[in-house]
């Protein structure tokens, strides 16, 4: 399914410029002793006629020495100095040079701030601020498309450009017309310079799991069938030793958008099968269709592995954990019900975050830039991705 179906702490940027900070502390004229410490000199001096030229000098310097440490303690100026700047004293301002899927949307109001919490971040679509952007962003959609042409005007020193998809490397196409374009990418892979999975497990503490009335042993929903695909193999192979109830256009059954999930979780198990296979590549079949609505997902994708540095172990069943449909097909058919519960388990600890929404998606640029390498450019953006 392509991108078109599908999404964090406040800003880091609110730090002091510490060398701006320094010369200003420098530059001001020095504070004059306070009557206390003239008091002790004034003392200090009466003693110092009864002695040696020598003992005197070492004395000056001392009270000297004293009356700086009283001022610089009655100042609290040690308290004052700051500590590593942050990266960025003024709000990020992300250029968003076409928006995905051309859905624009309305950002007369501090998006970042007011929807997800994110200060100092300010998303935009106006061409005409390109030369105060401090990060560009670009869509592989529209590019792969020729919909969308490159600014014409000269780069600013410091503007990092950003190269954006959620398709897979099977389904993105002419990448070789990028090389040497791209500071960072932001993909749904873990070792993109910005990471945007479509969805994730957060902390989310329950004293029970409900698991919703079954009705139905296993569900699919496609809308894209192509019999050359594994995916489409391996239902074929499936559905010859148990039954699948298939939905979606390929099966001229779709679902609407509120009848999707309240449909799959009357099923125990759901085949979340991607339509290609590549690392991290794990989409909203398995966060939305298969977790989200309640039910044990049936993974095709990455290897076991993968997964489990997203999900935990005991909460899918993976087509490669048996030898054949045939194995997979009685393991599902046999289950008993403590052993389908422990499934579950997962839920007593986590709940299900969706990314759906672009402007999130794009707000978080602002979390990661402060850690991101500054001057940094992909020169075969295809070798980096086709992987």
């Amino acid at each position: 399914m392509l991108e078109a179906d599908f999404y964090r702490p406040s800003s880091p940027f609110q730090g002091l410029d510490s060398t701006l900070f320094t010369k200003q502390k420098f530059c001001q004229e020095p504070n004059p002793p306070s009557s206390s410490a003239l008091q002790v000199q004034r003392k200090l001096l009466l003693k110092m006629q009864t002695y040696s030229l020598p003992m005197l000098k070492a004395l000056a310097s001392a009270i000297t020495f004293a009356v700086i440490l009283w001022n610089l303690n009655f100042l609290g100026y040690q308290s004052e100095v700051p500590g590593p700047a942050l990266g960025h004293s003024e709000p990020l301002t992300v250029l968003i040079w076409h928006w995905p899927f051309h859905h624009t949307p309305n950002l007369s109001t501090d998006v970042c701030a007011d929807r997800y919490r994110i200060k100092g971040c300010r998303l935009t679509g106006d061409h005409r601020l390109f030369s105060q952007a401090d990060v560009v962003v670009f869509h592989h959609q529209e590019l792969q498309k020729d919909k969308v042409r490159l600014p014409t005007e000269r780069r600013p020193p410091g503007q990092n450009w950003v190269w954006v998809t959620l398709e897979s490397p099977t389904n993105t196409k002419a990448l070789t017309g990028w090389n040497r374009t791209f500071n960072w990418v932001m993909t749904y892979r873990q070792d993109s310079d910005i990471f945007m999975p479509y969805g994730e497990l957060v902390r989310h503490p329950s004293a029970s799991v409900d698991i919703p009335t079954k009705t139905g042993l296993v569900s699919w929903v496609i809308s894209n069938y192509h019999r050359t695909q594994k995916r489409a193999q391996v239902y074929r192979e499936l559905s010859r030793h148990l039954q699948v109830n298939v939905y979606g256009k390929s099966n001229k059954k779709p679902l609407c958008p509120d009848c999707l999930l309240p449909t799959i979780s009357k099923y125990k198990f759901y085949l979340a099968f991607e339509n290609s296979i590549h690392q991290d590549y794990i989409t909203e079949k398995l966060w939305r269709n298969a977790l989200l609505a309640g039910t044990v997902p049936v993974v095709l994708g990455p290897p076991r592995a993968n997964y489990e540095k997203f999900i935990p172990a005991d909460s899918f069943i993976h087509i490669e954990d048996f030898g054949s449909m045939k194995e997979l097909a009685s393991f599902l058919k046999t289950m008993d019900s403590s052993r389908y519960r422990a499934f579950f388990e997962w839920r007593k600890r986590y709940g299900v975050k969706l990314y759906t929404d672009w402007q999130e998606r794009f707000c978080t640029i602002c979390t990661r830039y402060p850690h991101l390498a500054q001057g940094q450019i992909y020169p075969d953006l295809e070798s980096w991705f086709s992987v």
